[in-house]
């Protein structure tokens, strides 16, 4: 493993320096990640090498180096978009808990060979590279895999990550097997080649979308040679195009864009407090795992509360129910009484059964019937016991 090359000190070298020091300390606060090899990887790797050519943050701003407040931003718990298609985010660094999360639960060891589907800014794979991983990155778009190519270098790690410009779908067969494939961008399935490419023991990382979000799955052949997956966190990801973002009989309800309709019906909370962001996504991932009309909806213009979240959705539109955080239910459409009811119910089987949380549920993986670009998507969620 090559580490990442010490720069000359001097002003802004020292500023990243300590931003990346507390940078590392607050990841450590979170408890995102235990390993120390980890925490010191995110400490020796410079993430602004990796956005050298600006980002956009969350609320639409566009930041340069030159700008006072590069660094500071770059420093923060938060995913940075670095490429835009007609206003569309397409590619981005992840929210840096997110990968460490993501490469604590590859658990790699030094010499662990990891395909990675997404190159992104290249920053993931040099932050397994850190780790002593032997990484092969491939995505379709030439300038993401030019740029990353560069900050890699840029680093002191030119070849020691195999970057590679080709279609993620197919993965990389000439560089495998591989311990471990890890994918950086929203699926709807995995591709079978992934699994083809892995050592008999060895896994799949993936986010695969589920009621309206992209909760990272491991995926992986049993000795029967079933596909198995099961759910690792809760995490958000920009979705891929072509095959690997293809509707199956088992997807959740299509996603609609656009502010839900204003509510009409209302049940009161439940809980005070209300459920903190881990438990209403454990909430929100077993409302999926029973009923395929779940989904994101963003707030209505009556009045949500926040950006967005849990909800049972028809299919053309017209109705909708919604499950807030405070265990409230809001509804609207012609058919808002019956939505009302079964958003009700979901709620209450979620605290019959435990709260179960998202690491508790498993689920087959079956081949979809496209014989050109099948995918292996889940279906049947059901808790491990």
């Amino acid at each position: 493993m090559r580490r990442p090359e010490v720069r000359p000190a001097g002003p802004a070298v020292s500023q990243a320096v300590e931003l990346r020091r507390r940078y590392v300390e607050e990841l450590r606060r979170e408890g995102v990640t235990h390993r120390e090899d980890v925490l010191r990887a995110f400490d020796a790797v410079p993430r602004e090498e990796f956005v050298r050519d600006g980002f956009t943050t969350g609320d639409g701003r566009l930041v340069a180096p030159t700008d006072a407040d590069f660094l500071d931003l770059v420093y923060r718990d938060a995913p940075l978009v670095t490429k835009l298609v007609d206003g569309v985010p397409v590619s981005s660094s992840s929210q840096p808990s997110l990968m460490a999360a993501m490469i604590e639960a590859l658990d790699l060891r030094p010499g662990s060979r990891v395909l990675e589907i997404g190159v992104g800014t290249g920053y993931n794979a040099a932050l397994m590279s850190a780790v002593g991983a032997r990484v092969t990155s491939v995505d379709i778009q030439p300038d993401v895999v030019d740029r990353a190519v560069a900050a890699l270098a840029r680093i002191g790690l030119a070849g020691a990550v195999d970057v590679r410009l080709g279609d993620g779908y197919l993965g990389v067969p000439d560089a495998g097997p591989y311990d471990r494939v890890v994918v950086t961008v929203g699926l709807t399935g995995v591709s079978p080649h992934w699994l083809a490419q892995l050592v008999p023991d060895g896994c799949v990382l993936a986010p695969v979308a589920h009621a309206g979000s992209h909760p990272v799955l491991r995926v992986w052949r049993s000795r029967t040679g079933a596909v198995e997956g099961r759910a690792v966190l809760r995490a958000g990801f920009m979705s891929a195009a072509g095959p690997l973002a293809a509707r199956h009989p088992w997807s959740h309800v299509a996603p609609r864009g656009g502010p839900l309709a204003p509510t009409t019906l209302r049940h009161p909370p439940v809980w005070r407090p209300p459920l903190d962001v881990f438990g209403y996504h454990d909430l929100w991932f077993a409302v999926g795992a029973w009923d395929r009309r779940a989904g994101f909806g963003a707030g209505p213009a009556g009045g949500w509360g926040g950006p967005g979240g849990c909800v049972l959705l028809d299919g053309a539109g017209t109705s909708w129910a919604g499950i807030l955080a405070d265990g409230s239910v809001q509804a609207a459409g012609p058919s808002a009484g019956g939505y009302a009811a079964d958003a009700l119910a979901l709620r209450d089987r979620w605290v019959d059964e435990g709260r179960p949380r998202i690491d508790e549920w498993c689920v087959p993986l079956v081949a979809t019937v496209d014989p050109e670009t099948p995918i292996l998507v889940p279906s049947g969620w059901q808790r491990r016991r």
